[in-house]
């Protein structure tokens, strides 16, 4: 509560100690009375200590001016105002002449002091002022605290005095350190909670490693108000957690790691957009159906693309760009939900790469529409699924962003990271049993993440168990080269755009360092790189990453890295980086830019499953050793099967592209019961050429979502582990496999898919017309009575499907 200004004391006599201001007579006799009391007490306590009681009624006054009680200078303008008219009263007629300088100080001192117990009395509490009192006499010679007492609830204290106190706590010697961390700590925990995130399981472990000067950085790099979201809170914490050396570490981190440079878009900036623009009339959609959610985004994407952004947060971006000048950006969303200890929302919000190359108007305009359509993504189809499908839907989503510079170098005219990729502290899959899951696993790609983080068509990146780096899951020669990169994802500056190009097209003798990505495509054989200065075709030049692995310290700088996050994080982690590689003899150095780090679902993991090898030969349905996960799914009464040369034959993508809606509509009719999937080449492809182009809305019900491979098509299943993909299967506990049916050493049951019958009709009657490509199997129907079970053991790298009979719950 301000005090008006009538009711402020007006001091009489500089010799005395007056306890009756003259405008008292203003207030209430009962106000009058209270504040009377209350001043006498403070009087008497601040006389108890005649050495500490400037001390106190400075921070008296801290506390006045940092709750906005009064202001400063507004204080300090009533001091004088009342001083002179001190001097009035006691006769002064021409002060300048009459008193001296050091009288009038005095005086001020005076006058400042009674104000001081004036309005602390008026407008704070008594325990405040003991609490100010004991801090103080707590306080040792050296001015520094042996017992501290926090005088103020972090909670409801103005943010400027929390970074204030809390550097000062930061800042104490290590033995008077020890007095105030607990204080620090609290502070620390609030700001964590109102800039960063406030989801506990990420507090616990954030506190412990984010400091007040870590977070003053973000506050100075932060525009608009509100959070600066999940994918952000991630990336920070994982760089501190890195930073500080342990014992346990195999390599020192802090010379090796780095962050992009980060600027963020606070949460409450989303707020204003909507509020501006009038489009909270769409908060609702998450709680309509999927059919009305897909019919009305198309129209709510172009309302957020004609709506307009706060002022003053476009000067500010404008600003921001100037500073940042013509270097490619990446702008990335970073919502409240994203990165969670539970739901990552991996791949459902969208980002965009920026070339940045144009005016300064025109750079701002695609940023701007970057960020809406980021904005816009919060309502889009498959993120608002996810979101009810994970019980998030009554959540109020907030969408902070990052605007990032992009990692890389310029080359001609593209510009792009040498390396990048995601990182698994857990493999998720052992395609030798030489590999140890709790090493980890690599994904990478040279050029831009993009590739590595989502599924591509016709292009591989190089999957790496960190155990065995040099254990690849191609066995032949012919395999490496047909499942090696093709491509690099590039901002190409000239046009201003994203642009995939053949690997070919950038990879040459000339490029620095290329002998740590390449070998050399001998036909029948691969060959390494062991010496510079011969000429190499960049035709012949293939992507294996093979002298990267064998021979610089890349390994065992990722193995520190991940195993480092999750024994802090207490639960397995993925990563996304890029790599600057660094001239040097022997052996290059590295820079790791991290980008994302997020908490994994925590699959089980049984080591002790077996395949059963005495199964007859007429109940084996199908059978697979190709990177084989491990688990058991047991009692599946369904098999969605779509025919994958019926798929193939059809060259009518209306059709194709309708068979994955028939998909999701199964997927819904099925909802309870235990199913699987079955279909031709890469499941969720952006090719329907290459495989069903379903989404994860589409199939979170399955319990495994298997591959076959179309040789002849190309359409083979995808090595697409760690992809964003990939990571809703985990989550949901659904199982991928490949099943290469023409392989030798592959059992497929052909007739028994042929010479079932087909249920589709029965779930779906409208969609009967597709029963030449999609056949529901009710298992139990085709096999007289029994169930299937699927055995997968990836310590045997075999997976077996059979007929089994289930009796009281019991095989």
């Amino acid at each position: 509560m301000s005090v008006p200004w009538a009711k402020s004391p007006c001091i009489l006599y500089i010799k005395g100690l007056p306890l009756i201001p003259i405008h008292f007579k203003q207030i209430a006799m009962s106000t009058h009375r209270t504040i009377h009391s209350k001043i006498l007490n403070l009087r008497l306590s601040l006389n108890s200590f005649p050495i500490l009681s400037q001390k106190i009624r400075q921070r008296m006054r801290q506390e006045l001016f940092v709750r906005g009680i009064i202001a400063p200078n507004v204080f300090e303008e009533e001091v004088e105002i009342k001083s002179i008219e001190s001097q009035k009263m006691e006769g002064l007629t021409d002060p300048f002449y009459q008193e001296s300088e050091e009288i009038w100080q005095k005086r001020l001192a005076h006058v400042r002091d009674n104000l001081t117990d004036f309005y602390f009395a008026y407008n704070l509490p008594q325990s405040l002022f003991e609490e100010i009192v004991e801090s103080a006499v707590n306080e040792n010679r050296n001015g520094q605290p042996s017992k501290v007492v926090l005088a103020f609830n972090p909670e409801l204290t103005p943010w400027n005095l929390l970074f204030a106190q809390a550097e000062k706590y930061a800042a104490y010697p290590p033995e008077l350190y020890e007095n105030v961390k607990h204080h620090l700590m609290s502070i620390v925990v609030v700001l964590i909670k109102g800039l960063v995130s406030d989801h506990l399981a990420f507090v616990h472990v954030a506190r412990k490693f984010i400091t007040i000067f870590d977070l003053r950085e973000i506050r100075v790099h932060r525009i608009g108000r509100g959070k600066i979201g999940g994918k952000a809170a991630g990336m920070i914490l994982a760089y501190n957690i890195l930073d500080r050396p342990e014992l346990e570490d195999e390599v020192d981190l802090s010379s090796y790691i780095a962050l992009p440079e980060t600027h963020f878009l606070g949460s409450d900036v989303y707020y204003n957009f909507k509020e501006i623009n009038n489009f909270e009339q769409f908060s609702s959609q998450k709680y309509l159906t999927r059919e009305e959610i897909e019919r009305e985004y198309p129209r709510i994407l172009k309302a957020y693309l004609s709506g307009n952004f706060p002022k003053d947060i476009t000067q500010k971006l404008q600003d921001l760009l100037e500073d940042i000048g013509n270097c490619p950006i990446i702008v990335r969303s970073s919502s409240l939900l994203e990165d969670n200890f539970g739901s990552s929302f991996a791949g459902k919000y969208d980002s965009y790469f920026l070339a940045n190359q144009g005016t300064l108007e025109e750079n701002l305009a695609a940023l701007l529409e970057a960020i809406v359509k980021i904005y816009a993504s919060v309502l889009t189809p498959d993120a608002l699924f996810y979101r009810q499908i994970h019980g998030l839907d009554d959540y109020d989503e907030r969408m902070a962003i990052l605007i990032q510079k992009v990692q890389g170098k310029r080359y001609g005219n593209y510009f792009f990271p040498m390396l990048a990729g995601v990182g698994f502290s857990r493999n998720p899959f052992i395609w030798n049993n030489k590999l140890r899951r709790e090493d980890g696993f690599l994904r990478i790609v040279l050029g831009l993440g993009t590739r590595a983080v989502d599924r591509v068509s016709r292009d591989y990146p190089r999957m790496i168990g960190l155990s065995h780096p040099q254990i690849r899951p191609e066995k032949s020669a012919r395999d490496i080269i047909r499942y090696s990169q093709q491509f690099v994802d590039v901002i190409d500056l000239s046009e201003g755009v994203l642009k995939s190009v053949p690997v070919s097209e950038v990879l040459s003798t000339d490029f620095p360092g290329f002998q740590h990505f390449a070998s050399v495509d001998e036909g029948d054989y691969v060959k390494p790189i062991f010496s510079l200065g011969s000429e190499i075709a960049p035709e012949n030049l293939i992507l294996t990453f093979d002298n990267l692995l064998k021979n610089t310290d890349f390994v065992k700088i990722m193995k520190t890295i991940l195993k480092k996050l999750e024994r802090h994080y207490r639960r397995p982690v993925d990563i996304e980086f890029t790599v600057e590689l660094i001239p040097g003899y022997p052996k290059p150095g590295f820079k790791i830019y991290l980008l994302q780090c997020r908490p994994l679902s925590n699959r089980d993991w049984d080591p002790n499953i077996v395949v059963p090898q005495t199964i007859p030969k007429d109940d084996q349905v199908f059978t697979s050793h190709h990177i084989v996960p491990q688990g058991v799914v047991d009692r599946i009464k369904y098999i969605v099967y779509i025919d994958p040369k019926r798929y193939i034959q059809t060259q009518d993508n209306a059709i194709r592209l309708e068979l994955a809606r028939v998909v999701g509509r199964l997927n819904k009719q099925l909802e309870g019961e235990v199913f699987i999937l079955m279909g031709p080449g890469r499941w969720g492809s952006s090719n329907p050429d290459l495989g069903v182009k379903i989404s994860y809305a589409d199939i979170y019900n399955t319990r495994m979502l298997i591959e076959i491979a179309i040789p002849r098509n190309g359409a083979n299943p995808e090595l697409s582990y760690g992809t964003h993909f990939f990571q809703d299967l985990v989550e949901t506990n659904i199982f991928p496999l490949a099943l290469f049916p023409e392989d030798a050493a592959t059992v497929f049951n052909k007739p028994f898919f042929d010479q079932a019958i087909n249920k589709l009709s029965s779930f779906l009657p409208r969609d009967s017309d597709f029963a030449d490509y999609v056949k529901v199997i009710d298992v139990s129907q085709a096999s007289k009575g029994n169930l299937l079970r699927v055995v997968m053991s990836a310590d045997q790298s075999e997976a077996l499907a059979y007929l089994c009979r289930y009796e009281n719950n019991e095989l």
